[in-house]
């Protein structure tokens, strides 16, 4: 249950809090009721983010020895870290993904995705298929995130590939072949990184600059190149579906009657790319009336969350702008928020205002498929094409 159909058990019966066992036996509280999700993650020191990255898989000790052959470490940095040391490394993050930084980007952005949706138009209007994962949202955020915090230069291709490996190897259920194979990968990338950090300008350069460790340097790269684009990446397949089922919302959005901002949140709430997230009781407590021993996992069901009825008004429909749509925790909340948040919102934002258009005439040939995983639904396509047009002749 921890890894499959997390979509379609987010609307079943669930308690406010379950203990549930995951696939190789070890127990999990998973917490499904918003204000309890919300409770916890506003509390750092009672429910420690020490297991925020923590292989759910254990690692085999041939994968471990992959990963120190690769001189691997992920100290805590931002999302794993309950340390002293974190407000100030998230402080240099969120400088760097500052709102000011980010509204800057949105004209070059808007002009790069206008004329990718202009070529899909002219691809669609042939009478051919187009993936608009692919050729659309896949490597959008991570061409924004470069510009902001001056990435190491590496082909987008091996970007890619390196965090769908890092999200697979630390959040899937796997065998132990697969574990080996995705920490070569993973590895691999590590010491690109581990280069880049020790003299890589941008953000790399604030880090060291403010005295922090190279290990930190490479982690904080590291968790951005994860979570701070292909998460982004996901949500944007995931909504431009959604959207693509959701004929009334895209008239509205013609007739300016619904406020691309509104599907945007609307979005978040109801496919959210993160679906759950982890804690660690830190001490004895209760939490909705259920005991929790100290080192217990917490599975915080962040998409179940914003469909609780007690937060709004109609759970299971895409309605933008209907009370609690805003209310989700797609972001998480308190001190680990995700720091990207109005990064990600302008990505979505330029991408519904400009690709949604595109949807209008089309049928989905392939909906995205999410591979088994705790956390992240990680979409592999996303496939339409206008019916009624004849196909290309491929012999021409």
């Amino acid at each position: 249950m921890l890894f499959r159909s997390w979509g379609s058990a987010v609307g079943a019966p669930w308690p406010d809090v379950a203990t549930v066992a995951d696939h190789v036996g070890v127990r999990h509280l998973v917490v499904t009721r918003h204000a309890l999700v919300r409770e916890v993650l506003a509390d750092p020191v009672t429910y420690r983010p020490d297991n925020a990255l923590d292989a759910v898989t254990p690692m085999p000790v041939t994968a471990l020895r992959v990963l120190a052959g690769h001189r691997f470490r992920l100290p805590p940095t931002l999302a794993n870290n309950s340390g002293a040391s974190h407000p100030a490394i998230r402080s240099i993050v969120a400088d760097a993904l500052h709102p000011a930084r980010v509204a800057a980007q949105r004209p070059w952005l808007t002009a790069l995705v206008r004329d990718r949706v202009a070529r899909l138009t002219a691809t669609l209007d042939a009478g051919a298929p187009v993936d608009l994962y692919a050729e659309l949202a896949a490597d959008l955020p991570l061409l924004v995130l470069a510009r902001l915090v001056e990435l190491p230069d590496a082909p987008v291709g091996a970007v890619k590939e390196f965090a769908r490996a890092a999200l697979e190897l630390f959040w899937a259920p796997l065998d132990a072949d697969r574990q080996s194979a995705l920490a070569t990968e993973v590895g691999r990338f590590h010491g690109v990184l581990r280069d880049f950090a020790a003299t890589g300008g941008g953000l790399a350069a604030e880090l060291r600059a403010a005295g922090h460790a190279p290990d930190v340097v490479v982690g904080a790269l590291f968790f951005l190149l994860v979570a701070g684009q292909e998460t982004t990446s996901q949500f944007l397949t995931l909504l431009l579906h959604r959207l693509a089922g959701e004929p009334a919302v895209r008239a509205g959005l013609r007739a300016g009657e619904v406020a691309v901002a509104d599907v945007v949140e609307e979005g978040l709430r109801l496919e959210p790319p993160i679906v759950t997230w982890r804690r660690v009781a830190a001490a004895d407590g209760t939490l909705g009336g259920t005991a929790v021993p100290a080192g217990t996992s917490l599975v915080l069901w962040l998409a179940r969350a914003g469909r609780d009825p007690a937060v709004v008004e109609s759970p299971d429909e895409f309605r933008p702008g209907q009370r609690g749509s805003r209310r989700h925790l797609a972001f998480g909340a308190g001190a680990h928020r995700c720091v990207g948040d109005v990064l990600a919102r302008m990505e979505a934002a330029v991408v519904v205002a400009e690709a949604a258009p595109l949807l209008d005439g089309t049928t989905v040939v392939r909906a995205p498929w999410c591979p088994d995983n705790l956390t992240f639904r990680m979409p592999d396509a996303f496939i339409v094409r206008r019916p009624g047009l004849p196909a290309p002749d491929a012999t021409r």
